[in-house]
């Protein structure tokens, strides 16, 4: 007995327990509410807000499979390097410091998924993809807009006190929120896809030594990209008066 083709596969040899994977979804979804109504960051979406989260689906869409999967073709082939998933970083960066209120990283990983699913990958496996990429990449921006209480890259901190040592100490929160950020978007594909999504969906084998080349192979990089991508989205949220 399946569903679209998934016939949830579990207890195959080295995959993370299921119980663990649905405690983790549970646990850090309820949190990110949670904090984000008693510190603060949990808002309605305003028109402005659904449309910010709609262009920045979209445009990760344009940027990972289109223009990303380009340049890549000028760059060796190595897990060290990607892209296209570091543009998509950076774009999701920015909407979230644009918008700034719990839910904003899983909803545009939703509309990131559904266009990627109707224009790239078609819908088969779903809604395991939804589940994933919202619940992981989205989800930890959201939390960490709960934690901060709304002020994610410490943006709406400098114009209560203001000054210049004020403003640089904002730019080196952000790079600290970014790293943070950065680091955690490394976890997901080598962790959740490899060792149980994939094999979750098609069977198999987890081989943890290829899991764990993934996740040190991604740290570098997506830490490096998420500080820059914070600054970034720093620089964008005051140009448009934010």
């Amino acid at each position: 007995m399946g569903f679209n083709g998934i016939e949830g596969a579990i207890n195959e040899p080295g995959q993370i327990p299921w119980e663990i994977v649905v405690s983790y979804f549970v646990i850090a979804l309820f949190l990110a509410f949670y904090l984000g109504k008693r510190m603060g960051g949990l808002k309605k979406f305003t028109t402005v807000d659904l449309i910010y989260i709609g262009i920045g689906g979209a445009f990760s869409v344009v940027w990972e499979f289109y223009v990303g999967s380009f340049l890549g073709r000028f760059l060796p082939s190595t897990s060290f390097v990607d892209i296209g998933f570091w543009g998509r970083l950076v774009i999701i960066f920015i909407i979230a410091a644009l918008v700034r209120k719990v839910g904003v990283g899983m909803s545009t990983l939703f509309v990131f998924n559904l266009l990627s699913d109707m224009f790239h990958y078609g819908f088969g496996g779903e809604p395991m993809y939804f589940i994933y990429e919202s619940l992981t990449y989205g989800l930890f921006v959201d939390l960490m807009i709960a934690v901060t209480g709304g002020h994610l890259f410490g943006i709406g901190r400098e114009t209560a006190s203001g000054g210049a040592s004020t403003i640089r100490n904002v730019a080196i929160l952000a790079g600290i929120q970014g790293g943070l950020l950065g680091f955690l978007w490394a976890i997901p594909d080598p962790i959740f896809y490899s060792a149980f999504i994939s094999p979750f969906l098609y069977g198999g084998y987890v081989n943890w030594a290829h899991v764990m080349f993934h996740l040190v192979a991604f740290i570098p990089g997506d830490v490096i990209v998420g500080i820059l991508g914070a600054i970034l989205a720093l620089r964008v949220v005051k140009a448009v008066g934010q």
